[in-house]
């Protein structure tokens, strides 16, 4: 049985195989001519169907953050004056976004720490991590407060007062929300390629991109079910309307909180690269000279701007074996820049086997 030869690499940006620069250089040279035309032809790009010049999600979730705060004052305070309980939820709901963008600005900037010797890969799954927190945080306090202060409602119902302030209140905050709405869409836009909004966010790996556009849109919702709720109950008189606008806005909030998680546990436990990212990379390994055969290709983000790639392969019995690895790696690094760390097994070929 053969053993088979493991390889690392030492950092991300230089492989430890091969011999020095000039020499890799003048390999480099003579193989030029015979690299394979589709490579020489593609350009630097990052996961499949995104693109490259991605703006950072930062000035849409402080436009959101600053929108929120001033939205909050206004729900509590027309809560306070009317006993709307539609409003008290809605006001709940602008806090715990509040909150929800100030966890996403501290997941960013802890992961852009650089790595060290206890995180070897760096900080950049702090992203996934913080984006959770910002699922259950949803989850819990604000869907659980709109269903409980609806419940109470329905149980203790009482006439509102004062419904030209909770129409204007929530009005001024559809023209907030609605304005921010508008400008994470078009961040977003930026970003998710050819993919549709779902796809983009399915197969997508920064979820601070993603998390104010589904804030903003269940505000939105939640907006619009107040007003419905307590519309309803002006034309009524039926307090219980007002209540199961509440209770449907909890639900609104539940529900994105479980879909935010779902589409976040995948990262945080450790999601491979987009399958054309991994099947790009079996192709580019595939026409390096001097690399006969690709068994396997792995990869994990490590963040959102950092792919690892573990690769088995087997390499000719020729000279042309001596580079192959450092072509290789140069290869893949400059057709996808997210990829930061290339490990590579070589295998025993099983025509050379005894």
């Amino acid at each position: 049985m053969s053993k088979p030869r493991t390889l690392s690499q030492a950092d991300h940006g230089r492989a430890p195989f091969g011999a020095a620069n000039s020499q890799r250089r003048g390999a480099d040279a003579r193989v030029a001519a015979r690299r394979d035309p589709s490579e020489v032809r593609h350009e630097p790009s990052t996961e499949a169907g995104e693109r490259r010049d991605a703006p950072s999600p930062r000035p849409v979730i402080y436009a959101a953050l600053a929108c929120n705060a001033a939205i909050a004052a206004a729900k509590f305070l027309a809560a306070l004056l009317t006993g709307s309980a539609a409003m008290a939820a809605e006001g709940v709901h602008s806090t715990v976004d509040m909150g929800n963008q100030g966890l996403l600005l501290y997941g960013l900037k802890r992961s852009r720490r650089p790595a060290d010797q206890d995180f070897p890969f760096g900080y950049g799954k702090e992203v996934y991590f913080w984006s959770f927190v910002v699922a259950i945080e949803l989850f819990t306090v604000g869907a659980g407060a709109a269903l409980v202060r609806g419940a109470w409602r329905l149980h203790h119902p009482g006439p509102q007062q004062h419904f030209l302030i909770n129409y204007l209140v929530l009005g001024i905050a559809v023209l907030f929300e609605g304005s921010t709405w508008l400008f994470a869409v078009k961040q977003f836009s930026k970003t998710k390629g050819r993919r549709s909004f779902i796809q983009a966010v399915r197969y997508g790996k920064d979820p601070s991109r993603f998390m104010v556009l589904f804030e903003d849109t269940a505000s939105i919702l939640g907006l619009l079910i107040a007003i419905a709720g307590i519309g309803a109950e002006q034309l009524t008189g039926q307090s219980i309307f007002d209540g199961m606008a509440s209770i449907l806005i909890g639900c609104v909030l539940s529900t994105s909180a479980v879909w935010l998680a779902y589409e976040t546990k995948g990262l945080l436990i450790g999601e491979s690269a987009n399958r054309e990212t991994v099947d790009d990379i079996r192709r580019i390994a595939a026409h390096v000279e001097g690399i006969t055969r690709v068994h396997e290709v792995l990869s994990m983000h490590v963040g959102p701007q950092f792919i690892l790639v573990a690769i088995t392969l087997e390499l000719c019995a020729g000279r042309a074996r001596r580079h192959a690895i450092d072509r290789l790696e140069e290869r893949l690094k400059h057709r996808h820049p997210r990829i930061r760390r290339v490990f590579v097994r070589v295998r025993k070929s099983d025509r050379l086997e005894d």
